[in-house]
């Protein structure tokens, strides 16, 4: 299945902007990009497993008696967008096992990496309602939704912006 490059250009395979090391193999460079992929899971992985815990417990605190409608709306929309994180971030350990020995590590690679990607997605709009919730609670709705902008902004520039701002290398045989 191809995938759209920084650039709008279409290709065929999971991780092409890599060359590969000298004298890899296409399915050593697969298993190599598997493995980065899974060991930088694994960081993601914690943080948004603790998350969806501490949202779990939040209802049972005394003070959330206290919030509005509109609160606690968006405290289930929050805890949502932290479940469906939890699931992408974890997909690709599910995919890996489900297809282990299967001969469908391509796929697996490409299917992984979309899965990390939206995961990190809902994760960074996750964050951005947790932090527009306690901003609301603690001080009002106007600078509520300004922190949760701010927040948005800064994972963008971030996980975005910063990488496709970073130098590149010239790829053995890429043309002008």
């Amino acid at each position: 299945m191809a995938e759209d490059d920084r650039d709008g250009a279409r290709r065929d395979t999971p991780d092409p902007g890599e060359s590969g090391e000298p004298g890899e193999t296409e399915a050593q460079r697969l298993t190599r990009n598997l493995n980065e992929l899974l060991q930088e899971l694994r960081v993601t992985q914690t943080g948004v497993q603790i998350l969806t815990g501490f949202l779990l417990t939040v209802p049972f605190s005394q003070r959330f008696k206290s919030l509005d409608e509109v609160q606690r709306f968006s405290y289930l929309a929050i805890l949502s967008g932290s479940v469906v994180a939890t699931g992408l971030i974890i997909a690709p350990v599910a995919f890996h096992r489900m297809l282990f020995r299967h001969g469908e590590r391509p796929w697996l690679v490409l299917a992984a990496n979309r899965a990390a990607r939206a995961g990190l997605l809902s994760l960074a709009l996750t964050t951005s309602g947790v932090v527009w919730l306690v901003f609301d609670v603690v001080t009002n709705r106007a600078l509520a939704s300004a922190a949760a902008a701010v927040s948005l902004v800064f994972f963008g520039v971030l996980w975005i912006l910063v990488p496709r701002l970073a130098p590149r290398q010239e790829r053995p045989g890429a043309g002008s």
